[in-house]
């Protein structure tokens, strides 16, 4: 898998009475965290890589290519949310499996790739079970399995640990980190989690308003001389 890097360029989207306009580039194969007020833009900014929705103007680009108009099925993107869209109804293994088919026709090998990847999330001895057996955790680890059996150069997600505990937090951004770490995947990463920024994230970007009002190293952020926007915002967020 070789890192590419994501390019919005002069993106224009619009729905119901709202406008977003976004021209970022994220950096290959680095974490680069996503913040902002709620309502901001910041899933929608996800939602136009992963071809979820539809430009007005502009172009997405994924290293040199133009995904604009590609179904997201066509694009190299792999997504994880908040409620880890899991089926209730399949097994842990199958659920891994559809990273691999929609129609859960897996060979010899990916049936040994979907074992390797719940080992490496820590779910080994795991795959019969069913969703509902898992905790919170557990089940967000089942997502980030089938995230390394598609094996895909980008990775979204969208605030996928929100509803965990701070420990549990704590131990998915380690496995995070870690699994970047070994694949180089371009990870964009939406939270309202400072400090979950600084730990995980080389890189940020600030979205108030529809638009990018700041993008930099994350430590640059956290410095007194940071983005007045973002200082702003996370002193409301300590309040």
């Amino acid at each position: 898998m070789t890192s590419a890097a994501v390019h919005l360029d002069q993106l224009v989207f619009s729905y119901a009475d709202t406008m977003v306009r976004f021209d970022v580039t994220f950096a290959p194969g680095e974490i680069t965290a996503i913040m902002g007020p709620s309502g901001a833009g910041k899933s929608t900014l996800l939602n136009l890589v992963a071809g979820f929705e539809t430009p007005r103007e502009g172009q997405v680009l994924i290293g040199d290519m133009d995904v604009t108009s590609a179904p997201p099925a066509d694009r190299p993107v792999s997504m994880v949310f908040q409620e880890n869209n899991l089926f209730a109804h399949l097994d842990i293994a199958s659920n891994v499996g559809l990273g691999r088919s929609p129609a859960l026709r897996l060979s010899a090998t990916d049936k040994q790739d979907v074992a390797t990847a719940l080992a490496r999330v820590g779910l080994a001895g795991m795959e019969h079970r069913l969703p509902r057996e898992l905790s919170g955790g557990e089940r967000q680890r089942v997502a980030l399995a089938r995230v390394l059996v598609r094996d895909r150069p980008i990775l979204l997600l969208d605030e996928p640990f929100a509803s965990l505990g701070p420990a549990l937090r704590d131990d998915m951004l380690e496995l995070l980190a870690s699994v970047q770490a070994e694949r180089g995947m371009t990870v964009l990463f939406v939270t309202h989690q400072p400090e979950d920024a600084r730990k995980l994230a080389e890189n940020m970007v600030f979205v108030e308003g529809g638009r990018v009002a700041a993008a930099g190293k994350t430590a640059d952020f956290f410095k007194s001389s940071g983005p007045e926007a973002f200082r702003h915002y996370i002193g409301n967020e300590r309040q």
